[in-house]
């Protein structure tokens, strides 16, 4: 599948002092991914759990959408000076094709912060959208993929959590660090890197489910051709995201947001379907501009966004003020506390992540030159 580990939840009890990535929210029972990615979504609904205060028993966990559509969280301000050094090393360390294993714990430090930007009433949103919709365009995107290659997509990412030591929980934040992700056009292979999450060689995505099945792409999982066959009609488009979510999230609004805000992140899109899923984000109730947000990488920008009032926290779409192409996302508590006994609040950057390099390449594990 084109899975991308990019969204995970928020400030959840670590049980191991390793986290590992996960998966985002609940779907219908009888979905069910490869066996890593439910390792990595179970971890990731207990972060959720503790997040919306609720007990994190096996009974409550469902099989939850693309663990490798994951997001990660903002760092301290010492980590973002620190980002082309942890990329370079990390990159070398790649090349030598360490022996895999465990990985490195990665470094915390103090819950990242910052501060909470103002957003407008909606009104101005869908010519925001529009305009952003039209620079990608002019941009294209999605370029056509041989069988044999590789869709590569770099990221620098943090994730925010409670860590548990004895009777103690403290909220902490991750040192910012690089993901590096392959995945065939058809979905079925693909390789994922990320150091403290796995091995120094990283961890394959190929294989079935665990029912022995060769997994189908599907929206929450999709694969370069599955896109390829979406509508670009924007309400035809939003009416099939709408219908394939039922019943998933939050609601079905916040539902949409979140899953348009997966593809844009995680994925490849063509051109035509980029366009797409901005004017359809458009027509979503609740969408909002706010005024300043800062990616992973600390790239200044403006966001698209939307509150989920049920956890009061807002999922931010980051866009460069100028040239109006995508940056990154965001998850910012806006509202109310959350996480194991409040920790969580107001201010706080749960998840965080800035896409540094999308490019197609001709070998599993290659890294392009434009991502050094």
């Amino acid at each position: 599948m084109n899975a991308d580990l990019s969204r995970r939840h928020p400030a959840g009890r670590e049980e191991n002092p390793l986290p590992l990535p996960f998966a985002e929210r609940e779907l219908p029972a009888g979905r069910h991914q490869f066996h890593k990615e439910r390792l990595m979504a179970q971890i990731h609904e207990d972060l959720r759990a503790a997040a919306d205060g609720t007990t994190d028993s096996p009974a409550r966990r469902a099989p939850s959408r693309n663990p490798f559509l994951k997001r990660s969280f903002l760092v301290p301000a010492a980590a973002f000076a620190l980002a082309g050094v942890l990329a370079a090393g990390f990159l070398t360390y790649v090349d030598r094709g360490a022996a895999d294993g465990t990985g490195s714990t990665i470094a915390t430090g103090p819950a990242m912060t910052t501060r909470i930007g103002a957003a407008d009433d909606g009104k101005g949103t869908p010519q925001l959208l529009d305009r952003i919709s039209l620079a990608a365009a002019s941009v294209g995107g999605g370029s056509t993929v041989r069988a044999d290659q590789f869709l590569y997509t770099g990221s620098m990412t943090a994730t925010t959590y409670v860590k548990s030591s004895g009777d103690k929980n403290t909220l902490v934040s991750e040192e910012l660090h690089m993901r590096h992700q392959w995945n065939s056009p058809d979905g079925l292979d693909g390789w994922l890197i990320e150091p403290g999450r796995t091995g120094p060689k990283g961890v394959t995505l190929a294989g079935k489910n665990e029912k022995g099945e060769t997994p189908t792409p599907y929206l929450n999982a999709p694969s370069y051709y599955y896109l390829a066959g979406l509508p670009t009609d924007p309400d035809v488009l939003l009416k099939k995201i709408y219908e394939e979510t039922r019943g998933m999230g939050r609601g079905p609004d916040q539902e949409a947001f979140t899953t348009i805000g997966d593809l844009l992140r995680s994925s490849y899109p063509f051109a035509e379907l980029t366009v797409a899923l901005y004017k359809a984000a458009a027509k979503i109730p609740g969408v909002v501009v706010v005024d300043a947000a800062v990616d992973a990488a600390g790239r200044q920008g403006l966001a698209v966004a939307r509150l989920d009032e049920v956890s009061g926290q807002r999922e931010e779409w980051i866009f460069d003020r100028q040239t109006l192409s995508y940056l990154g996302e965001r998850t910012v508590q806006v509202r109310g506390e959350a996480g194991e006994g409040g920790l969580i609040k107001p201010g706080t950057v749960v998840f965080t992540t800035a896409v540094m390099t999308r490019a197609v390449v001709d070998r599993m594990k290659e890294i392009p030159a434009s991502a050094g």
